[in-house]
């Protein structure tokens, strides 16, 4: 087949033919990408505030990304745990060496990386606990679509249809410590929190709770896990968002942005518990070389392209803007967020219209529920892009006024 029959093929109702109906997408098909730029077939050209929902943090096929990808494609694929892999390690190194000396186990998603999280909680439960096993999360909350980790979530919509859920679990509200420690138990082994909920609406933890978290886990002998599947990877400004909140967390799981758009999970341990042995958790393609390089030059982008910073100063920046929408259109309320993690929300609950409209002008935004707006671009995103960004969320939402 021909590029040219290829490009006539409707792509959109092969789609519908073909593949199981369990997304809601978009009547669109990109060719490619550049940067903070999707191309479509039809021609249009759309700023992405996406970013592959937090994934692509570098932009669209960003040089180092590739090039890292089409190197290690001609010299290794795949070659399974079973051996040492050179660039499982360096990229286990650049984590630890991030995290403050976490040592990593890598997986091929965030689900993936919290059932880790998960099943290391109840080994240090098990050994430090008298075998507790059951897991505290936040209303709010999503970390997966695992039985496991729908269970740990704190959002109905994502539960019921699987009831009975996994035993183990039970949420509490979110930033309320009181909660936490009422709902402690002998049985109980961890906590696991996002310090700034994402699918929840980017919501942050206040610091004195988060502290507050740290001193009841070390009172009571529990493990603190920090979900950072969509906050980590330089999203907020720092490598972690629990960076902003002042006290380490003993296990942290990371996905998403970390290997720039390539498929990768990873689950940090910190001293405290790594007690992690040969038999106890394993993978075939997780940490695979590929993955783990496009790891390892996205993190060295990070740092050389000084990322952090641009997410600091550009989410400032694009923070500005949105407060100025927010001020024109009544609709508009509540802006926060951290970095390049920022939200609004919307009256009456029409996130999805406003996305909607954004879509039909070459903007793309998502929403967090019925009420938020998220706004997830990538990390290299500048003033004129954001510029570019408020006039065209002007524009839509002046459709929706």
């Amino acid at each position: 087949m021909t590029s040219t029959n290829s490009t006539q093929r409707d792509w959109l109702a092969l789609e519908q033919k073909y593949y199981q109906h369990t997304f809601s997408r978009y009547p669109v098909t990109f060719e490619r990408g550049e940067g903070v730029h999707l191309y479509a077939a039809d021609g249009r050209v759309f700023l992405d505030l996406v970013a592959g929902i937090a994934v692509n943090v570098l932009g669209h096929c960003h040089p180092a990304v590739v090039e890292a990808i089409r190197k290690q494609a001609g010299e290794l694929i795949h070659i399974s745990n079973l051996y040492v892999n050179e660039r499982q390690v360096e990229l286990a190194e650049e984590l630890f060496n991030v995290s403050g000396g976490m040592r990593a186990f890598f997986s091929n998603s965030g689900a993936e990386a919290n059932e880790g999280a998960i099943k290391l909680a109840r080994k240090f439960g098990r050994k430090y606990r008298k075998g507790a096993y059951e897991i505290i999360s936040m209303d709010r909350s999503f970390h997966g679509r695992t039985l496991a980790t729908t269970s740990a979530t704190g959002q109905k919509k994502y539960q019921d249809t699987w009831l009975p859920l996994a035993d183990g679990f039970k949420q509490v509200p979110f930033n309320d410590l009181e909660a936490i420690k009422a709902a402690t138990t002998d049985k109980t082994c961890g906590i696991l929190i996002e310090a700034i909920q994402g699918e929840g609406g980017i919501y942050p933890v206040s610091k004195e709770y988060w502290q507050g978290l740290r001193e009841w886990c070390d009172k009571n002998d529990l493990v603190l896990i920090a979900d950072e599947v969509q906050a980590g990877s330089g999203r907020t400004g720092k490598f972690f968002s629990w960076e902003h909140f002042g006290a380490t967390p003993d296990i942290v799981t990371m996905a998403k942005g970390l290997a720039g758009g390539v498929p990768i999970g990873a689950m940090l341990a910190g001293e405290r518990a790594d007690i992690f042995e040969p038999g106890d958790h394993g993978t075939t393609f997780g940490g695979n070389p590929i993955a783990c390089a496009a790891g390892v030059a996205t993190i060295r982008t990070i740092r050389e392209q000084k990322l952090l910073e641009n997410a600091t100063a550009m989410g400032a920046y694009l923070q500005e803007k949105l407060q100025g929408l927010q001020q024109k259109f009544s609709f508009v309320s509540g802006v926060r967020g951290y970095g390049l993690m920022l939200a609004f929300d919307i009256e009456n609950a029409k996130a999805a219209d406003v996305t909607k409209t954004a879509f039909d002008h070459n903007v793309l935004i998502t929403n967090a529920g019925e009420k938020t707006i998220r706004f997830i671009p990538p990390l290299i995103l500048n003033q004129k892009d954001i510029d570019q960004a408020a006039a065209l969320l002007d524009e839509a939402l002046s459709a929706l006024a």
